[in-house]
């Protein structure tokens, strides 16, 4: 049965202010760039040419509106994305060290991603997609958590493959013990996993392979599971072996926004055109692939607007 989309995420849509110099007087002056872990997928989903629809919650303020609009402009839909009165926009303040990684200060106390229900979900997207993804953000309060997990479930029911990214960010958990327990159940669900080294150290102890072989285990049902490392680059841990890629080193990273995003959507894209059963070679073009989009999102700041075109990928290749 054909399906209205390639791929429905559900999560976080918010705005990250970045660093953009100082002002005359030498105040720090702050762009505001349009993200969220789940829209950036979409949107270099959208780049690759595949169809994307977003579900998740924005304030009925100036910066949902805007969010909004950043999101039909990307040509994702947004039947599933709703207004809340009552909540309002999470923003998200990116501080950024000098070698482009970055620390977070999140405004979202509650912030309206977090206020999404069970009864609000657009189930004729999610069981309308052959791929549904989703992150941790979403799982970080009772209420969305339940919506995620409902969602996550009639979208597998619906013969959908399960995308899962960690996207950890601890300061918006109460408990590390519950968030812990969230992150065991996306990779419990997950087809295609895409997780941190630093991530797979919270979980394992390890980064090592060690590491990885416990992941395999918490993670039984995961056909493609692509862990990254950051500037050194990725890995596909598969059955017969992983395959390690290194990153593209060309220099001119200003910042690491949505890196990890764009390489999510590069793996989905290419499972989407090959299938999960990939052999020794395609693996390796596929992370290939992926760290060279991610790195050309690097040398530009945000995400959703910085997303590359295949042509400048290809480049870079």
């Amino acid at each position: 049965m054909e399906k209205r989309f390639d791929v429905a995420a559900l999560g976080e849509l918010l705005i990250d202010f970045t660093e953009s110099g100082l002002s005359p007087q030498g105040n720090p002056l702050l762009e505001a760039n349009p993200g969220g872990a789940p829209c950036n997928v979409l949107a270099m989903l959208k780049k690759l040419g595949k169809s994307c629809a977003f579900i998740g919650k924005v304030g009925e303020d100036r910066f949902g509106y805007e969010l909004k609009d950043v999101v039909s402009e990307a040509g994702i839909c947004t039947d599933g994305l709703l207004f809340d009165k009552n909540a309002r926009t999470t923003l998200a303040f990116v501080k950024t060290a000098p070698n482009g990684d970055r620390s977070f200060s999140f405004y979202r106390n509650p912030g309206a991603d977090m206020m999404l229900t069970e009864e609000e979900l657009p189930m004729d997207i999610i069981t309308n997609c052959r791929v549904f993804h989703f992150g941790t953000l979403s799982m970080t309060h009772p209420g969305v958590r339940e919506a995620t997990k409902k969602a996550v479930s009639a979208a597998k029911e619906a013969g959908a493959l399960i995308s899962f990214d960690p996207n950890l960010r601890p300061m918006l958990w109460d408990d590390a013990e519950v968030m812990k327990e969230q992150v065991l159940y996306g990779l419990s669900v997950c087809d295609i996993l895409k997780i941190a080294d630093n991530e797979i150290e919270f979980l394992t102890g390890s980064q090592e392979n060690e590491g990885i072989e416990q992941l395999k285990k918490l993670a039984p049902h995961c056909k493609i599971m692509n862990v990254t490392y950051g500037a050194k680059g990725s890995l596909n841990a598969g059955p017969e072996g992983t395959v390690f890629v290194p990153a593209v080193s060309l220099g001119g990273t200003i910042e690491t926004t949505g890196a990890g995003d764009t390489f999510c959507a590069c793996i989905i894209n290419y499972v989407l055109e090959h299938g999960t059963d990939l052999t020794w070679d395609q693996r390796t073009k596929m992370l290939k692939y992926a760290n060279a989009a991610a790195y050309i999102v690097t040398t530009k700041k945000g995400a959703i607007r910085s997303m590359p075109d295949p042509a400048e990928v290809e480049a870079i290749l």
